[in-house]
């Protein structure tokens, strides 16, 4: 497996996390890694529905929002993903604390992926449980066109290895 380079990482975290469909869930990506992504809401009034308890749009938005990143690490670089479809079942209310989404790549193909993701409380409850399929796009929604669409500059080369960055020795790709 090829390097990650963690100043590519940290400025996806960064540029993601300001995001204005983030702002207005008040979420942030916490950890980005091959394979694993968590996000985490802190639960408040503009996420309740009519009837005090939480709109199951959120568990969809944490469930979305973890599965896909949790495929980005291992995309090559230029490419994108887009969803195909998300499937959530919500298996238990919340109305406060913080909702903890978490993502994991299952298979990465060359042209789909197939992700999951599950939501949390603070303590460890399970709230919902989801699976989502991810379309490999050579030029849609890739990450050089999200750091133009907000505004970014150029990010870090997202692998180290072949980069034009000198490796320790002992760690080529």
């Amino acid at each position: 497996m090829r390097m990650l380079n963690p100043a590519h990482v940290r400025a996806v975290i960064e540029m993601a996390n300001r995001s204005p469909y983030f702002e207005l869930l008040s979420m942030r990506i916490v950890t980005l890694e091959p394979g694993l992504c968590v996000v985490e809401i802190p639960l408040q009034q503009k996420h309740l529905n009519a009837f005090g308890g939480l709109h199951g749009g959120v568990y969809s938005s944490l469930i979305d929002t973890a599965a896909f990143w949790s495929a980005y690490c291992e995309l090559d670089e230029g490419l994108g993903l887009t969803s195909l479809d998300v499937q959530v079942t919500n298996v238990a209310p919340a109305t406060s604390g913080m909702l903890i989404g978490t993502g994991r790549r299952i298979k990465m193909g060359r042209t789909m992926c197939l992700t999951e993701g599950s939501v949390t409380s603070g303590e460890g409850k399970l709230l919902a449980h989801g699976t989502s399929k991810l379309l490999v796009t050579a030029s849609l929604q890739t990450i050089d066109q999200a750091a133009r669409a907000m505004g970014a500059g150029p990010l870090p080369p997202k692998f180290l290895d072949g980069a034009g960055v000198d490796l320790p020795a002992g760690k080529e790709g």
